[in-house]
């Protein structure tokens, strides 16, 4: 299988100053990816840092990370399912952020599971078929 990357898994990271390496440590033989919508949020990061210091780092952060990690669009194929996952939230009465559809989405068109927070796990697993892994906490 795969994995893709969500923003609360890439800024847990940060925060512990930690590299892809050393958090997804089970997982380094899987491919990796980030939906363009997590590249989006990320630079948001940047654009929202204290200090001119803090956004360079970031962004070199960032850049680093592009390197290593493939970005994949949102495309018709992951369209249909974002349409199927919004539609049965709505049926459910139990709507998540759009943008975190878009990030399961596009782990369910790729067949891949979604790598997440500690503390953002929740809606993420209410998504039926969606496989999840939770960042470890060390």
């Amino acid at each position: 299988m795969g994995i893709v990357l969500d923003t609360s898994a890439l800024v847990d990271m940060e925060r512990r100053d930690a590299s892809l390496d050393d958090a997804l440590k089970p997982h380094l033989d899987e491919p990796l990816v980030i939906p363009m919508v997590v590249w989006a949020e990320l630079l948001v990061g940047v654009r929202m840092a204290a200090t001119p210091e803090r956004a360079a780092r970031r962004r070199a952060r960032l850049e680093q990370l592009r390197l290593q990690v493939p970005l994949i669009p949102f495309d018709a194929a992951i369209a249909e399912k974002y349409a199927d996952i919004f539609a049965d939230c709505l049926k459910n009465g139990r709507m998540i952020p759009q943008n975190d559809m878009a990030v399961a989405a596009t782990a369910m068109q790729l067949g891949y599971h979604v790598l997440v927070s500690r503390n953002d796990e929740s809606h993420f697993r209410s998504i039926e078929g969606l496989p999840v892994l939770t960042l470890s906490a060390s």
